[in-house]
């Protein structure tokens, strides 16, 4: 259950041995390595130094290691791009993004390609079917550092013949463009360029079109490394390590080529990235937001159909973000059981030994340069202790379903239509209403089975298909659907009928007009209470009598039978009184927490989690044994205890 990542090029032989034992001593099971190591490997064409990664293996086979490998494909070495410099990106300004960090590739080049297929194969063949190693991670954060999006001109062409495999012929692209607009008209595919370095904003279905474009390239550059680590690695597991909240390509298709998901969890470097809401005292800058982690568990739970893990758990400060703080003593264990509570198969703490040069120098790990344990090292030890005292049951579907579209974050870029207009905020509101009322929820993609939910929770779907409309009106339950759902085809036109398009099959209602709004400009009533409201607002004609008004009376919210659509960007405090009712009047138990406490169910045990600076109650409501913990819970502490079926 618990890794940590290790860089054994950075260090001689006997603090390698060394370090094999403590880990084994702390209750490390897992160590990942390698994912860097490519000049190590190779440090001139064709010449190989092995040794180190031997020791390694052999050290890690013989103190019960299991070994996950990185392939070395987020670096390319200093030779290869000296042999062949059209490797390097080009930025959206057509600058080049040059060697000297990481992440310096284009994801449609064929040489790099080749060059990936090379060094893959090497080291699955030297190192596929060694003993220790359990898994393989390929590459390292996709899209890291705003690298999915390249600009150069093999980019350029790639598109162009990806856009002749989806439209045919340039006269149906056209229509499809809208290319009558602004005198756009194409001739032939080679007339089109890449939507970056023009006068004002693209075509919105071209720059769409790219999206999916470049999206499309990270899946087919990933699963070149798989296809070959399936063939010489047999029985080993193959995952990739994504980045929180990143949405620049489409995690459910890269998923469907691994055996399951992992993620690089930095819950205070996150959340110091809302630097205004730390600053205005919002969100505690040692503890993080508690439903910011929690819903990218939860996603990636269900990107990986069920399966997930965390291969970079933050253990102290890091060095990237605007405010670089400390933990609060416990919030390491807390992040910890916090994860495994969502179904994490893999705790992975980054990293071991804080690194005394080069860029990550400020990055913490769980030993100080000089080897001296840091705070979280104890932390750790306690976990791999409790962990020997409890049964962890499989996690099970939860009532409420969440819809989760990368493309739906991909048609709010291309057209905000405002300042603040962010796909993720209003994932997120909706997300963190739902869990201050003690509620599991499953994230799913569009399309996925929604008959067994009690509650279906669509933030935003923008693009709908014949498909997932079948899917909706297969629910059972009630059905939620945030603003802008079906406001586009999936050209990015506005429907013929008018949003929400297709969905008008289950909600005869129309979008005759939007605005942007700043934040809580507007006033929302519902049940005889004002809410604040701004940010997004939509007009709405239609026979229906609406749920909720605007301050000028125009309807905000709207019900036909099981489903509701909500015309306007609403703020928490609404979501939780409003989610509250409906999961009330469908059955469901919703249980009103503190803004600072969470819980969490995985088969029959319950996990609370105090992110407070005060004591909390957990919410027990008969005599219980804790496994973990007790009922009054202190600040970052953590409880288990076990539900009692009938």
């Amino acid at each position: 259950m618990l890794g940590v990542c290790y860089y054994p090029e950075h260090w001689r032989e006997e603090k390698i041995r060394e370090d094999v034992l403590r880990m084994r001593d702390l209750g490390i099971e897992k160590v990942r390595v390698g994912e860097f190591a490519w000049s190590y490997f190779e440090p001139r064409p064709g010449e190989f130094r092995w040794q180190r990664f031997d020791t390694f293996f052999q050290l890690a086979q013989e103190e019960g290691l299991q070994v996950i490998f990185g392939t070395p494909t987020a670096t390319p070495p200093r030779w290869l791009i000296d042999r062949d410099p059209t490797i390097l990106p080009l930025d959206k300004g057509g600058r080049v993004r040059k060697f000297g960090s990481r992440r310096h590739y284009c994801f449609s080049h064929p040489g790099y390609r080749e060059e990936v297929r090379r060094i893959v194969t090497l080291l699955g063949e030297r190192y596929g079917e060694r003993p220790a190693l359990v898994g393989w991670q390929t590459d390292n954060e996709y899209g890291c550092h705003d690298t999915v999006r390249c600009y150069c001109d093999r980019c350029k062409m790639a598109f162009r013949e990806w856009l002749k495999e989806r439209y045919g012929d340039i006269d149906t692209l056209n229509q499809a463009w809208g290319t009558v607009f602004w005198s756009q008209r194409y001739n032939s595919f080679d007339e089109i360029e890449l939507p970056n370095l023009i006068v004002t904003e693209p075509n919105p279905s071209h720059l769409l079109d790219y999206f999916r474009f470049a999206s499309h390239q990270v899946v087919l550059f990933n699963r070149s490394q798989v296809e070959i680590l399936r063939k010489l690695s047999p029985g080993r597991f193959i995952t990739h390590n994504c980045v929180g909240g990143f949405t620049d390509f489409d995690h459910f298709a890269l998923s469907e080529d691994l055996d399951f998901i992992t993620w690089d969890s930095y819950p205070l470097g996150h959340a110091l990235e809302l630097s205004r809401e730390v600053e205005l005292g919002m969100i505690d800058c040692r503890v993080g937001h508690p439903d910011l982690v929690a819903l990218v568990h939860d996603l990636y739970r269900g990107v990986g159909r069920g399966r997930f893990g965390v291969m970079e758990q933050q253990v102290g400060p890091v060095n990237w973000a605007p405010y670089n703080t400390s933990p609060r003593q416990g919030m390491v264990r807390l992040w910890t059981w916090e994860a495994i509570a969502h179904g994490a198969e893999l705790v992975s703490y980054f990293r071991w030994r804080q690194v005394p040069f080069a860029q990550e120098q400020m990055h913490s790990g769980l030993l100080c340069p000089d080897s001296t344990p840091c705070a979280s090292f104890e932390e750790v030890k306690k976990v791999s202790e409790e962990l020997q005292r409890v049964s962890l049951p499989p996690t099970e579907r939860g009532p409420i379903a969440l819809l989760f579209d990368y493309e739906a974050a991909w048609v709010f870029g291309v057209q905000p239509h405002g300042e603040r207009v962010f796909y993720s905020d209003l994932v997120f509101r909706f997300y963190t209403a739902l869990r201050r009322l003690g509620f599991d929820i499953d994230i799913l993609p569009q399309g996925a089975s929604l008959k067994e939910y009690k509650l279906v929770v669509v933030p935003s779907l923008p693009i709908v298909s014949e498909r997932v409309l079948s899917s909706l009106q297969g629910v059972k339950g009630m059905v939620v659907f945030g603003p802008r759902s079906g406001s586009k085809t999936e050209n990015f036109h506005i429907p013929s009928s008018l949003p929400p398009g297709l969905l008008q099959a289950i909600l005869p209602l129309r979008v005759t007009g939007v605005e942007s709004l700043p934040p809580l400009i507007e006033k929302v009533y519902w049940r005889g209470k004002e809410y604040p409201a701004g940010i997004w607002r939509e007009w709405v004609y239609t026979s229906l009598q609406p749920e909720m008004v605007f301050g000028d009376g125009k309807g905000a919210a709207f019900r036909k039978g099981n489903y509701y659509y909500l015309a306007f960007w609403p703020e928490v405090e609404l979501l939780v009184d409003f989610f509250e009712r409906i999961t009330q009047e469908l059955g469901l138990c919703p249980v009103r927490l503190p803004d600072e406490l969470r819980i969490r169910r995985r088969g029959n045990l319950i996990f609370a989690f105090n992110f407070g600076s005060q004591a909390l109650e957990a919410p027990v409501s008969k005599e219980v044994s804790f496994i973990i913990g007790e009922k009054m819970l202190p600040p970052c502490e953590v409880a288990v205890w076990k539900e009692e079926r009938l």
